[in-house]
């Protein structure tokens, strides 16, 4: 007889954390696909955009997606819909501003991969169409994957250590 009662238990953190709303302003954009926003009662958030990822400020188009980010967020009112966390506990989120969602217009502009785990197949549809064009990081014959970037510096540094 409890065991609805059970299961509503377990999935309530879900349907909690699936409805987080974080609003505020946009007071940091630290790359091409994070930002820093502060709410009206002064608590400030990282953010990282769920579905996609940009290139490292230390990699080529690295500062250009963060600046095509700046330009579009930066000192504006948002409202961010929490998807979840990575695994460093950073929330990520989706939003949308003057009814565009700037993880497309990152896409488009090849400023921005997908997600290197289960991309969102309609986000993936933009890449390639912009992999196809050769726009931004796609005129680069062979161009480096964040992830792979990053794994990349924790190789190097290791081996320094």
């Amino acid at each position: 007889m409890y065991r609805p009662a059970l299961l509503l238990l377990l999935l309530l953190p879900s349907i909690v954390w699936a409805n987080e709303v974080i609003s505020g302003k946009v007071i940091s954009v630290i790359d091409g696909n994070t930002f820093e926003i502060m709410t009206a009662e002064k608590e400030s958030y990282k953010i990282m955009f769920f579905g996609i990822d940009s290139p490292e400020l230390g990699q080529e188009f690295g500062e250009k997606a963060k600046d095509y980010l700046e330009k579009m967020i930066l000192e504006k009112t948002i409202s961010v819909e929490i998807q979840g966390k990575d695994r460093w506990g950073t929330r990520l989120g989706t939003f949308e501003i003057n009814g565009e969602d700037p993880r497309i217009k990152l896409l488009e502009e090849g400023l921005a991969w997908t997600a290197e785990r289960n991309p969102i197949e309609v986000l993936d549809g933009l890449k390639e169409k912009a992999k196809q064009e050769g726009k931004g990081l796609w005129k680069e014959s062979e161009p480096v994957a964040p992830w792979t970037f990053r794994r990349q510096l924790t190789m190097q540094q290791l081996k320094t250590s």
